[in-house]
């Protein structure tokens, strides 16, 4: 069977084929998503719901056309974010992004939406969580006149995928989204009255394995899943045995458990059929060495100097410095992190025998491996056992040999990389197969993941 994955990134929209019996991905398409709005605040981060639904559903037609018969079409993008709609399914805001920092602006008493929803209902918040934005607008008036619900962007597209008017949720979405009862497999209506919200106003949540509803021609459309959870579907191959690092603009580290678990900076997140991922996410994962680079490049230009992109000098350098006894110790939290918005990294160790650019950028490679195996070790004594494979994904790992070798030898452990590059769209698919009755389980399905020859070692 062929299905089709659809991923609604923040700056990408990617679309693939999946050939279910072999796994091999049969084509892929990655357009830009152009659709951010012009906002006078700095902070206000959205995107017009409408230009991704033309870019997103012209991927799925054009490949629906050129890979007839498709068996499937699975969902997933970007988490957190949230868009309100009318009565009748359609938008009347534009979608407030994960990036979106009105959860962190003084609402009452100098204390921000994040820390008042949190201190009404006893759930973490974070800036950029829907139930976070929801609650900011509803303080300040800003909830759209003929809103009756709330949906994320991936969602609203399976909707109208499967030509619905009203939303559902899959666990996965709903969670990120915060004030969502895990044991429950709900939204929480009790915290939702205590922070004043219509319990009402939220979607409601569909089973794994179910169907929203079928295309105009007969295809069966899966509700959308977070992101995160779909690259470790799309990348791990048994997830009981995996810890799976992804380093894009961000860097995130899951791992899967039968239960909740609660830790101070670690989430659980519902993953697929009654498990759960714990998931340790830094919000300047590759960022940070993006930013050195620029900050090279800056200092070039400075000087008179090339000013083109530096990566494959930059690890060069890095290369050099590795077993060194004078290497630097960057904390690369560059933007902070979820639980404190304004921490920043810094760097330690910086003396006249080190103060190079090899050093730096070892630091700043180190820093980010260390952030994300800080939060592997809080997940450890929640663990079943002690993981076999390192399962490595996202483009800012694929493109620096450094980090994976980097990687491999902080977690102890082979580090493989996945054939496919486009780990959240697999995912979906992976999931599309199922819905279409073409794997009885998740597990099932990803046992046509194959993986580069030949994985990398400390």
């Amino acid at each position: 069977m062929r299905v089709i994955g659809l991923d609604i990134g923040t700056t990408t929209i990617c679309a693939l084929v999946l050939d279910g019996g072999t796994g091999q991905v049969l084509h892929s398409e990655t357009v830009k998503n152009d659709s951010s709005l012009a906002s006078e605040n700095a902070w206000e981060k959205i995107q017009d719901p409408r230009r991704i639904e033309a870019l997103a559903l012209g991927l799925v037609e054009s490949l629906k056309r050129r890979f007839s018969p498709v068996g499937g079409i699975g969902l997933t993008g970007q988490m957190h974010g949230i868009l309100y709609l009318d009565r009748e399914g359609e938008p009347v805001s534009p979608l407030y992004t994960w990036q979106d920092g009105r959860g962190d602006l003084p609402l009452e008493g100098g204390r921000s939406a994040a820390q008042l929803l949190s201190e009404r209902t006893g759930y973490p918040a974070a800036t950029g969580f829907g139930t976070v934005t929801h609650f900011y607008n509803l303080r300040r008036g800003l909830v759209p006149a003929g809103a009756v619900t709330g949906c994320t962007i991936h969602a609203y597209l399976g909707m109208k995928l499967a030509g619905r008017k009203t939303p559902l949720l899959h666990l996965s979405d709903a969670a990120s989204w915060g004030l969502a009862d895990l044991a429950a497999g709900a939204f929480d209506a009790a915290a939702m009255e205590k922070a004043g919200m219509d319990p009402a106003f939220f979607p409601g949540i569909a089973p794994d394995g179910s169907v929203l509803g079928r295309t105009a021609d007969g295809i069966p459309v899966t509700p959308a899943i977070g992101d995160n959870q779909a690259s470790f579907l799309g990348t791990v191959r048994d997830m009981r045995d995996s810890v799976l690092v992804n380093v894009g603009t961000g860097s995130q580290v899951s791992v899967w458990t039968p239960a909740p678990a609660g830790l101070p900076s670690v989430e659980t997140r519902p993953c697929a059929e009654g498990a759960f991922l714990l998931v340790g996410s830094s919000l300047c994962g590759g960022r940070a060495f993006a930013a050195l680079e620029g900050f090279y490049r800056e200092a070039a230009a400075m000087a008179g100097g090339p000013a083109g992109p530096l990566y494959d000098a930059m690890e060069r350098e890095a290369e050099t410095c590795v077993g060194s006894p004078d290497r630097l110790r960057v904390d690369t939290r560059f933007s902070g992190t979820r639980q404190d918005p304004s921490l920043r990294g810094g760097v330690a160790g910086l003396g006249l025998d080190n103060f190079h650019p090899g050093f730096l950028t070892l630091g700043v490679l180190e820093g980010i491996v260390e952030e994300l195996y800080g939060f592997y070790r809080e997940m450890e004594p929640e663990l079943p056992k002690k993981p076999a494979v390192l399962v490595g994904a996202g483009n800012g790992l694929r493109k620096t040999r450094l980090l994976q070798k980097l990687f491999s030898a902080r977690f102890g452990l082979p580090l493989q990389i996945p054939v496919h590059r486009e780990e959240a769209a697999y995912g979906a698919a992976l999931t599309a197969l199922v819905g279409a009755g073409a794997a009885s389980s998740i597990a099932e399905a990803q046992a046509v993941i194959r993986y580069e020859p030949g994985a990398v070692f400390e």
